[in-house]
């Protein structure tokens, strides 16, 4: 399975703001802030998910948008936020709605 990703130039700012408006993805998105690939159930294990299906919507809004990158491995899926495609569209963007997860308590476990 191959995975659409836009482009850099085809990220758009009211997509990357709604798919960080929701709490799971914007939990997922700090996990992968960590840097580096995580497989989708390390990060479900983070966040207290159980059911790999629960995410999958997620994970389709947040490589839609442009936030992360999802390439299948064997039978994972591999998982990057795509900080720099993120930071050189829309400087200091990213960090912004990081700090204000962690000021309003947005938990990611």
């Amino acid at each position: 399975m191959t995975y659409r990703h836009p482009d850099r130039e085809q990220i758009r700012i009211e997509g990357v703001l709604s798919a960080l408006g929701h709490p799971v993805r914007l939990s997922a998105v700090r996990v992968l802030d960590e840097g580096g690939e995580h497989n989708c159930g390390s990060v479900l294990r983070v966040l207290g998910i159980t059911a790999k299906s629960t995410m999958t919507h997620h994970w389709r809004v947040l490589r839609d948008s442009g936030v992360i990158r999802q390439e299948p491995a064997g039978r994972e899926n591999l998982l990057t936020l795509r900080r720099v495609d993120l930071d050189a569209r829309y400087p200091g963007l990213l960090d912004a709605v990081l700090v204000g997860a962690a000021t309003d308590g947005v938990t990611t476990g």
